[in-house]
């Protein structure tokens, strides 16, 4: 199996990054945390008009129609810059769930919007644990409730406190039903897989980013009259966070060309465990490095240590994720027992 990206899919990320890195996005975020979702929009359709919003979109929707693996290489991208907004919902989760439903009404409704970026979408999947909520249920334009197997519209009703400000979580109501039966079910569980793969993305993004701002202040910050990038803990701590991250990302696009397999379920955890955890190192890292003005709202790596922390819970728990890939290795032993048994 190739994990190598295409020169396509690097130049399709480099610019992007060039994108972002022109439109600062810090700023867009706290404002986004404010209340103020207007700079952040703005970017956005900047990442809608560079294409990576419809990458999920069927060309029939006004999409792409591209593969999971470019899907993969923007998400990394809105994970480095920490793009504000729910595009995991938008961009990913939402036309993956239209898409499998054989009524296409919706799609057609509400899915070339996605794409163009003149609207955003949130999706709640209803849990007896955290109940139903939604991210940025107040900023986006489509509201859906996963319940069962049904598909609803919802609104918002009440604010839950988030780790992350610029993460804006919201109770969400019922509406009206868009879809109910079995097909539900199905496509709700292709949009979880969906959702999760591309929040592993920006999970992996987000610790480069962590990598590389740590990797530059270790050169400027002093102690003892020369920079602590000389002293080895510090090039050993960083040398781990590396590793992790270029460990992960294999399992990352393993992922993403396994979508249409039977182990998809199985590699999609994978690769959230391994960039959650490869994240979670780089934020560690990344804090003990800056010491205690690391710590501070107003200094910008904030921004990427609370969204590491909330995005390694946002589209399922390491728990459940290693639940799941537990689960999957069983039944496959046990299909495996069944063939030997029946030669």
């Amino acid at each position: 199996m190739r994990f190598a990206l295409s020169p396509e899919q690097l130049d399709f990320g480099t610019s992007l990054r060039k994108l972002l890195d022109a439109g600062r996005t810090p700023a867009a975020v706290r404002n986004w945390a404010a209340g103020d979702p207007r700079p952040g929009r703005g970017l956005i359709r900047q990442l809608a008009g560079a294409g990576a919003l419809g990458l999920a979109v069927e060309e029939q929707y006004g999409g792409v129609g591209a593969e999971p693996i470019d899907l993969v290489v923007a998400f990394q991208e809105m994970g480095r810059a920490a793009v504000p907004g729910p595009l995991v919902e938008t961009a990913a989760a939402i036309p993956a769930l239209l898409q499998a439903l054989p009524d296409t009404a919706s799609a057609a409704r509400w899915l070339p919007e996605f794409a163009e970026g003149a609207a955003l979408g949130t999706l709640a999947f209803t849990s007896a644990e955290h109940g139903t909520v939604a991210l940025d249920a107040d900023t986006a334009d489509v509201v859906l409730i996963a319940d069962g197997n049904q598909l609803r519209t919802g609104h918002r009703a009440g604010l839950v406190r988030s780790v992350d400000p610029a993460r804006r979580l919201f109770v969400v109501e019922s509406d009206a039903v868009v879809a109910e039966g079995e097909q539900v079910l199905e496509a709700v569980a292709a949009a979880f897989d969906s959702g999760a793969l591309a929040n592993a993305a920006q999970l992996l993004g987000a610790g480069r980013a962590l990598l590389a701002a740590a990797t530059e202040y270790a050169k400027q910050r002093k102690q003892f009259g020369k920079p602590i990038g000389e002293f080895q803990a510090v090039k050993q701590k960083l040398a781990d966070v590396l590793i992790g991250l270029d460990l992960a990302e294999p399992l990352l696009y393993r992922a993403a060309l396994t979508m249409g397999e039977t182990t998809r379920g199985r590699d999609v955890s994978a690769a959230v465990i391994a960039c959650g955890d490869a994240a979670y190192r780089a934020a560690r890292a990344a804090l003990q490095v800056h010491g205690a003005i690391g710590y501070t709202a107003e200094y910008d790596l904030s921004l990427w240590l609370t969204r590491v922390t909330a995005l390694r819970s946002a589209w399922g728990t390491p728990d459940l994720h290693r639940s799941r890939i537990s689960r999957a290795l069983r039944d496959e032993a046990v299909r495996e027992r069944a063939l030997r048994g029946a030669k």
